[in-house]
């Protein structure tokens, strides 16, 4: 980067994090034996797992150079984005994931069928590819910038190196690389985010944390201390625009039809481990997070604001390049060799943390969504597989050919809001009327997604039919901000329109389990019998075999004590899940079973050797056993 020059010894540790995460995340491609492991690592993580590597990939390679690009733009209000991603929450952990996950769906365009009819789940696979591929295009995008001011190689080529370790990994490991490489890289860049801020304050003080924060905050502009910006006053960064676009159409994409997100909940054991994980990570990591990728352009506003930016560092830096120039600058206080490039490191860790989920993500839609149902349906689950493989490379190679069409935009900001609020609202609509309203019909469920995509589409051309939707932004931006809202209504308008003119498709039977108001429905089937509500403690036990011979069979059949049955407070049909008793492998090694009453004695489950194999077991080790509800 002009301006400054970066040590040998930070360039080699930031090709070693890359070295080292290629091969943490290529190792773990030991647990993959099926598409299911592929794609949901068996459905058995504890939720702390979920909830630092969801942290990792919703703060993804666009976060420390987006915001950090606001924060210096705009100041504190640029924290808008990441703390209004409570607002749909409620709807999520109480509606949409048990739906998904007691219906076991595999993907989202699955639940367009099951939901509505299959030219509606043709519609979705299309726009939720197109929000994938694109997304994983912006993320190389942002690898590139970064890796060309880090090293000085050329933005596409540092992308296409990106990419290729990406997808090596990705197609190696499937989603347990993809969850445990995450949870490595949320810790560090969460971390490393604070550590910029700690280290800012130094700098300002000269050496004095309290005071350099006091110069940190005198130092400032007035509008730059605002948590909110003002309502429709900016065509660059309004309240309303950044509300319409980021808390609504970007926050929903992320956690209702973000195939990554989905797949990443899927993993977890149970659904009340998905509603801790989502709780621990709004209320406690989300916060730390808006602190941890801001930081460095509120750094930046205040340090140039004072005009104590070191002598050789651009005056009027690039704000896509702020975070670099700053991070820098604040970890010259520390005389260490090597810290700028730890906390780059922590940048990358965001950068290959996102690009991971939306490789395997695009992979499970390929695979579940078009390749088994309607290109090679009944083969073989290791067909399937390689096929998930192959995708994986197709879809990285898709995404580094939209890096040039991203490189035309001004600001990565600007990139990330103008493909959101052009491709999610037709896509929100369907979804959230889908699960809501047992009323709408299937003709209304795809002329919502093609009609909305033709409005969107007009609006690209006529900007000013935003005008009427603006709340009196200034036109002059041509409402980027504002398309979000326009989407939304046009859709919206156009599916209760066409619900109201046509006749229910399904029977209220055939929707059972698919809808918010049936959800004990689908926990029922889940089950496949009565829902047991009443819980149990967990038991540290060990496994004793009751018959070995597998090659009789094809599975082990073990048994659970009696006193142990009592403590789980379980029967037979009741599904259990148990885990290496070592709780800090999160669920690592570990499987479901369901308990049943065989020749009379009650407590037996049953393993097949793969799920031993796979899972690393060992049933003479102790093992916590609890019910799952």
């Amino acid at each position: 980067m002009e301006g400054f020059t970066i040590s040998g010894i930070d360039q080699v540790i930031v090709v070693a994090y890359f070295v080292f995460v290629f091969a943490f995340g290529s190792y773990f491609g030991r647990y993959i034996k099926g598409t299911s492991d592929f794609f949901f690592s068996g459905r058995k993580f504890a939720w702390w797992v979920i909830a630092f590597s969801m942290i990792a990939t919703v703060v993804g390679s666009y976060s420390f150079i987006k915001y950090s690009a606001a924060g210096y733009l705009y100041g504190l209000s640029s924290s808008m984005s990441y703390l209004n991603d409570w607002f749909f929450m409620p709807l999520w952990m109480f509606g949409w994931l048990p739906i998904i996950y007691f219906t076991r769906m595999t993907s989202v365009p699955e639940y367009f069928e099951r939901r509505f009819d299959t030219p509606t789940r043709v519609m979705a696979i299309l726009f939720i590819t197109v929000y994938l591929v694109g997304y994983i295009g912006i993320n190389f995008y942002t690898l590139g910038l970064a890796l060309n001011a880090l090293l000085g190689v050329e933005v596409f080529t540092a992308a296409l190196i990106v990419a290729i370790i990406t997808a090596i990994y990705v197609t190696s490991g499937g989603q347990t690389a993809v969850i445990m490489t995450d949870l490595l890289q949320g810790v560090i860049l969460l971390a490393a985010g604070i550590a910029i801020f700690v280290l800012g304050f130094i700098f300002l003080g000269d050496g004095e944390v309290i005071e350099g924060a006091g110069r940190f905050w005198e130092g400032l502009p007035e509008d730059h201390r605002y948590g909110l910006a003002h309502f429709n006053g900016s065509t660059k960064f309004s309240f309303i625009g950044v509300f319409w676009q980021d808390a609504v159409a970007s926050t929903f994409a992320a956690y209702f039809f973000n195939q990554g997100i989905l797949m990443r909940f899927l993993s977890l054991k149970s659904v009340n481990e998905g509603r801790k994980a989502m709780c621990v990570a709004l209320a406690v990591l989300l916060p730390i997070a808006v602190i941890a990728v801001g930081n460095a352009g509120w750094l930046g506003s205040s340090i140039y604001n004072q005009g104590l930016a070191p002598e050789g560092y651009p005056p009027n830096p690039d704000p896509n390049n702020i975070f670099v120039v700053v991070t820098h600058i604040v970890t010259r206080v520390v005389e260490m060799p090597g810290v700028f490039g730890l906390i780059m490191a922590a940048l990358l860790a965001a950068l290959m943390s996102t690009a991971d989920t939306l490789i395997n993500a695009t992979s499970a839609v390929v695979v579940n969504d078009i390749w088994r149902p309607y290109v090679q349906p009944g083969r073989s689950d290791r067909h399937y597989l390689n096929v998930a493989r192959g995708a994986s490379i197709l879809a990285a190679i898709l995404g580094l050919a939209l890096v040039p069409v991203f490189m035309q935009f001004k600001s990565i900001y600007v990139a990330h809001g103008a493909f959101i609020a052009a491709v999610t609202p037709p896509t929100m609509v369907t979804i959230v009327l889908g699960f809501l309203w047992p009323r709408y019909t299937a003709k209304a469920a795809f002329w919502t997604m093609l009609g909305g995509a033709i409005a969107m589409g007009i609006s690209v051309r006529f900007p000013e039919l935003i005008g009427p939707l603006a709340h009196g932004v200034d036109p002059s931006g041509g409402f980027k901000y504002m398309r979000a809202f326009y989407g939304i209504v046009t859709s919206g308008t156009i599916a209760v329109g066409v619900t109201l003119c046509t006749r229910p498709s399904k029977s209220d039977q055939a929707l059972l389990g698919l809808t918010i108001w049936t959800v004990r429905d689908a926990m029922r089937k889940f089950k496949g019998g009565d829902v047991s509500t009443e819980p149990g403690d967990k038991v540290l036990a060990t496994l004793r075999v009751v018959d070995s011979d597998a090659s009789a069979s094809d599975e082990i059949k073990l048994s659970l004590h009696p006193d142990d049955l009592a403590v789980l407070n379980a029967r037979p049909g009741d599904l259990i899940y148990f885990a290496d008793h070592r709780w800090w492998l999160g669920g690592l090694r570990a499987a479901h079973a369901r308990v049943r009453d065989d020749a009379g004695e009650k407590g037996v489950i049953d393993l097949s050797p793969a799920q031993i194999e796979i899972n690393s077991l060992d049933v003479d080790r102790g093992v916590v056993i609890e019910k799952i509800l």
